[in-house]
């Protein structure tokens, strides 16, 4: 990969007497750098896209494979998969620097320029001709695909203006103003959600690919643009909003499909990577395992429920804002309750509703029972599965005849830690449990009240306690009577037989 030293040559003739040689860089593409620079990377080990987690055996290797075959490519996938963000990376296969002759508005090499300006200052100045350099950063331009992108927003447009102050014919090529794609001349040029860009605007697309020439108000304008064209799209979108024409899509070198994350570990993994949660704060914010967990399930949950639009996908950015929002009303209540520590509890999901409504897309059946009782079944579901990861065949028994006696908690979401777990405490057996969730006796009390209650809330997802805003924890009104004595009739059995 090449090294920028201190010294940037800044005249043509000082160029080329430097590492930056005509001999290497007159002939070589983007694609080629984009190559030559992975390459590089492999053989030195490197981790080619660090920040993307999940892709590493299924996406990334067929982007490296694009890259390696000098492809223009395309990621299809639903919305939340890190499509934007996985071509965003690829700017760090490109040198750290390239120049460009000076002042050029699109970037050309200076041993190689295209437009008719750049063309004529080399003639005419030669080794003098200046030279500046360009970042990393500035050589990716990115263009989000609406309808109402013109020829004029890709490509360019003839600007009277300029022939006028420039004494020009109106044909001339040195009046016209250049669109974004010439603009990102010796660079990557990514169109995200490509379906919506009008018909017209892809001819002038594939056109300019491979071609590399194109009309401009009737004028033929040859613009051999050196660019590496990647696309995003949604799959759904090919008949819902537009479609990619066809000669488009045959110059796409690779379509790659993205994915949401394959297991919870790495769901859990994006989650916290992308969630923030290390936030200045007056107190100390801790989030339990357990927690993390349901928020997750949760999305997973979310993504093969028949009452949630499965051709619109549930995004991961869901359990990344409901931890946000999860971990805020934590916060909150500790900020109120002026206690050292804040911890998320079951009932704090409750108060995320905000933040998982609005990214679920409904059908039918879900928009007869609303958004929020969609959420609530899919909250009390993700607590059953994760309760199960930690007391699957654990004697909860004591904790169930508590409540049958009559016993009855209702916690309420404004008192202190130290209220709660003594309410808590007063439950036959329950603090003990709270050991399997890998608690020590010297935890905070925030700690221990957002496990007891993690384990009730358990217990209430499988219909072992009922719970109801009047009374709170309590017996489960409709759980099914003990098991009768063999040779004895169930008791009122006789009755229901009858009635």
């Amino acid at each position: 990969m090449s090294q920028v030293t201190q010294e940037l040559p800044r005249t043509l003739g000082a160029l080329r007497s430097s590492s930056w040689s005509e001999a290497k860089l007159a002939n070589r593409s983007v694609k080629d750098e984009l190559r030559n620079n992975l390459v590089c990377k492999i053989q030195r080990g490197e981790a080619l896209f660090p920040s993307i987690l999940g892709f590493e055996d299924t996406v990334v290797p067929q982007v490296v494979n694009a890259v390696l075959s000098r492809h223009n490519f395309i990621l299809l996938g639903l919305r939340g998969q890190a499509k934007t963000r996985l071509i965003r990376l690829l700017t760090t296969l490109l040198d750290e620097a390239a120049p460009y002759v000076d002042g050029c508005e699109i970037h050309d090499n200076p041993y190689r320029p295209i437009c008719r300006r750049c063309r004529d200052l080399v003639s005419e100045a030669g080794d003098e001709a200046p030279i500046a350099w360009l970042g990393r950063d500035q050589r990716y331009v990115e263009k989000l695909a609406t309808p109402d992108v013109t020829i004029a927003d890709m490509i360019g447009d003839i600007d009277p203006i300029k022939a006028a102050r420039r004494g020009h014919d109106i044909s001339d090529e040195l009046t016209v103003h250049y669109g974004l794609l010439p603009r990102a001349n010796r660079g990557i040029f990514a169109i995200n959600e490509l379906p919506d860009l009008a018909g017209k605007i892809q001819v002038g697309l594939f056109n300019i690919m491979q071609e590399g020439d194109v009309q401009i108000k009737g004028y033929p304008v040859r613009l051999p643009l050196d660019l590496a064209l990647v696309f995003t799209a949604n799959p759904e979108d090919y008949t819902a909003r537009g479609k990619i024409i066809t000669p488009l899509k045959d110059r796409i070198g690779s379509e790659i499909r993205t994915h949401y994350p394959a297991t919870l570990e790495q769901g859990i993994a994006i989650t916290e990577q992308e969630a923030w949660l290390d936030r200045p704060s007056p107190i100390e914010m801790r989030v339990p395992d357990y927690i993390r967990e349901v928020v997750e399930q949760l999305a997973f949950l979310a993504r093969e429920d028949k009452r949630i639009d499965k051709r619109s996908g549930v995004s991961q950015r869901l359990p990344i804002s409901a931890l946000e929002n999860v971990v805020s009303n934590a916060e909150r209540r500790a900020l109120k309750a002026r206690e050292g520590v804040a911890v998320p509890r079951i009932l704090d999901l409750y108060s995320a509703l905000p933040a998982i409504t609005g990214k679920l897309e409904l059908e039918y059946e879900g928009e007869l029972k609303g958004g929020d009782t969609v959420a609530r079944d899919l909250i009390r579901t993700a607590v059953g599965k994760t309760y199960d990861q930690y007391f699957d065949g654990a004697n909860v028994s004591n904790i169930i005849q508590w409540f049958d006696l009559g016993g009855s908690v209702k916690l309420d979401e404004s008192v202190d830690s130290a209220t709660m777990v003594k309410q808590l405490g007063a439950i036959q057996g329950l603090m003990e449990k709270t050991k399997a969730l890998g608690l020590r006796a010297e935890e905070p009390d925030a700690v221990r009240a957002s496990a007891a209650e993690f384990v009730l809330e358990g217990l209430h997802a499988h219909r072992r306690i009922g719970r109801s805003e009047e009374r709170g924890f309590a017996a489960e009104e409709k759980r099914r009577e003990q098991p009768r004595e063999e040779g004895k009739p169930e008791r009122g059995s006789f009755r229901r037989q009858y009635n």
